[in-house]
């Protein structure tokens, strides 16, 4: 009842005014362009009941690509309620129905996974927006998981986008791992029967997951950036990729356990 009355009388007027507004926004390229979407996710987090813990910064100085491992939809509302980002995500986002505009609106970038010159047109894409001093966040497993593990990082995409980079006329970018865990629910450690109600589940149909993420109760998820590399012109991007892989296994592994962090880890 209490997210019913929240989303009619807060989160609608402010969607209202925020999209027009954004849409001005981006038509100027105005450098502002992410505070709105960073507002829009912190009012997302409350409607979701998303309590979200920021561990570590985002990396400065450079163009930022943060490799993160993925458990949900609900990972983009509470990353982006802390750090201003752009998102790679799969093509499919950008034509759902109201998600897809406000994709958009965050210039999200997408990806087309049934075509080979798809990888090479989103690193394009990527590095025209990392040159510009943005952050884009990189969802490097590929797909989501449960959020008790970490698979595979994919460093095509990483390689793609050090070459984007580089024929846009920056020398060095910055690769930082970002972890995502969802470590309670209603204040109580998360067991691996509960995680159906935070993961995507891909067993369920996609109505069946909102339906039961929307539903859920109160999640605290804990965002930690980790500890950036730079990659430069000559670098082993696999090398880099699976460094950070290891930090995000890391980090996720003593979030979920309430272990002391890695010793990796390095608070900016």
């Amino acid at each position: 009842m209490r997210r019913s009355l929240f989303f009619i009388f807060l989160f609608v007027p402010f969607l209202v005014v925020v999209i027009p507004a954004q849409a001005v926004i981006n038509a100027l390229r105005l450098p502002i362009w992410p505070v709105l979407p960073q507002l829009f996710h912190k009012m997302g987090c409350l409607f979701l009941g998303l309590r979200v813990t920021k561990i570590g910064e985002p990396a400065t100085g450079r163009p930022t690509l943060l490799v993160s491992n993925h458990i949900s939809w609900t990972d983009i509302v509470a990353i982006g309620s802390v750090a201003p980002v752009t998102f790679v995500a799969k093509q499919e986002v950008g034509k759902w129905p109201f998600v897809g505009m406000m994709a958009d609106l965050q210039k999200t970038i997408y990806v087309d996974r049934t075509r080979r010159s798809g990888t090479g047109r989103t690193a394009e894409a990527m590095g025209r927006h990392m040159a510009s001093g943005n952050a884009v966040v990189l969802f490097a497993e590929g797909q989501s998981d449960i959020g008790t593990h970490v698979l595979p990082f994919r460093s095509a995409l990483v390689g793609a986008a050090q070459h984007a980079m580089e024929a846009a006329g920056a020398t060095e970018v910055n690769i930082q791992p970002l972890t995502i865990a969802y470590t309670k629910l209603q204040g109580l450690p998360v067991s691996r029967n509960e995680r159906s109600l935070i993961a995507w589940i891909k067993s369920k149909s996609v109505k069946q997951n909102i339906r039961g993420i929307l539903s859920g109760p109160i999640k605290d998820v804990t965002v930690a950036f980790g500890t950036p590399q730079v990659l430069a012109h000559g670098a082993d991007r696999k090398a880099i990729t699976k460094a950070a892989e290891n930090e995000v296994r890391q980090m996720l592994v003593a979030l979920n356990r309430g272990l002391p962090l890695p010793k990796t880890f390095v608070k900016l």
